[in-house]
């Protein structure tokens, strides 16, 4: 990849960044592993939400073999309430990687990394910049804005055709003698200086050199296509309790929060189904007798990046234990409150616990 030599616009992030970083655990090591943890907790995840996970997993997983090692259950746990659960798994996955294909050693350039999963462009030069000073950009949301606007490119970001183009302006910028403070102050130049909305241009050093300010487009750049639409789906959690102990079920693999835990449920089109219809189904499917259902009368909702859930929890004691072959044929189990408490769950369902149990 082709580097340059210092330029006005690398020089003047260069200066502008030790006036104006955060003091970040990950921007004071070069270990690769915690700079690659760092960046998969980042991913989608501001720093201020993103910086408790990081300092219990590097407490709990000093090194990536002690990462490698963990139960799964136990990984996605702590990532708890942070989202895309994928992620989480991709870390415990590429840890197990590391481990068994490069003997516990992060491979050591960017066109190395590239062949771990869950590392893309973006994270493989984050880690090569900031771990080996490899010359490299990163190319991450805030790169994408800040090239954008000081550049004047009105290609759409969110197509993957524009990434080379932004590829080739931003390695052309970065200064091949320091290409890790480079990489780290336009990352921190756009999440603090050149936002989404309402940026600092009044004191920005780019400013004269900024397409976007001297043509008046600073809010129309970068140009980025609409999100998909929202789905919109509406749970209702059977919360069945059996003496001191609740039934729940580990999600499987082909819908959101996949290895999370919940409750059974059962999904309809609307947030208010004809009750008859719907506690004669849900008595049917779990072979019980006809059974009263305490709604907690509380909408829980929560947003993902392309759904909106709506739950509901009904609260149904159990005088017996569910049939044997009913638990093994919808997949539920009986734990404890403190069994309950140690398992990974969404957080809309610790929400609920929180509130009714524990």
């Amino acid at each position: 990849m082709a580097t340059s030599t210092p330029t006005f616009f690398s020089n003047a992030l260069l200066a502008w960044y030790p006036r104006h970083r955060r003091p970040l655990p990950w921007r004071e090591t070069t270990d690769p592993y915690a700079i690659w943890l760092s960046e998969i907790i980042l991913q989608q995840t501001r720093v201020r939400q993103g910086l408790p996970y990081y300092l219990k997993f590097i407490e709990r997983f000093p090194t990536v073999l002690d990462l490698a090692n963990a139960p799964e259950d136990e990984v996605l746990r702590l990532w708890q309430g942070l989202g895309y659960y994928s992620r989480a798994r991709n870390l415990h996955y590429t840890a197990k990687q590391v481990v068994s294909e490069f003997g516990g050693e992060f491979p050591g350039s960017y066109q190395g990394l590239l062949q771990l999963k869950g590392v893309g462009s973006y994270t493989a030069a984050a880690i090569a910049s900031f771990a080996y000073q490899e010359p490299v950009a990163v190319l991450d949301g805030n790169v994408y804005r800040v090239l954008a606007r000081v550049f004047g490119r009105h290609e759409n970001i969110a197509a993957p055709a524009s990434k080379k183009i932004f590829e080739e302006i931003a390695n052309a910028q970065i200064p091949a003698d320091n290409p890790d403070t480079y990489n780290q102050a336009i990352m921190e130049f756009g999440a603090i200086q050149c936002t989404p909305v309402a940026p600092d241009c009044l004191f920005c050093p780019l400013q004269q050199e900024c397409f976007a300010f001297q043509h008046g487009l600073v809010n129309v750049l970068p140009v980025k296509e609409k999100a998909k639409s929202s789905r919109q789906r509406f749970f209702h959690y059977l919360v069945l309790q059996y003496e001191n102990k609740l039934y729940l079920k580990k999600r499987p693999g082909n819908d959101i929060w996949q290895g999370l835990y919940d409750f059974f449920s059962l999904e309809t089109d609307t947030l208010h189904p004809d009750p008859n219809l719907f506690q004669a189904q849900a008595t049917e499917t779990l072979a019980i007798p006809p059974t009263p259902f305490r709604s907690t009368g509380k909408v829980y909702k929560h947003i993902l990046s392309h759904q909106k859930i709506a739950a509901q929890f009904y609260l149904i004691p159990l005088r017996f234990r569910l049939r044997e072959e009913t638990e093994e044929s919808i997949g539920i189990q009986l734990y404890s409150i403190e069994e309950i408490e140690a398992l990974p769950k969404p957080i809309l369902i610790h929400s609920f616990l929180n509130e009714h149990f524990f």
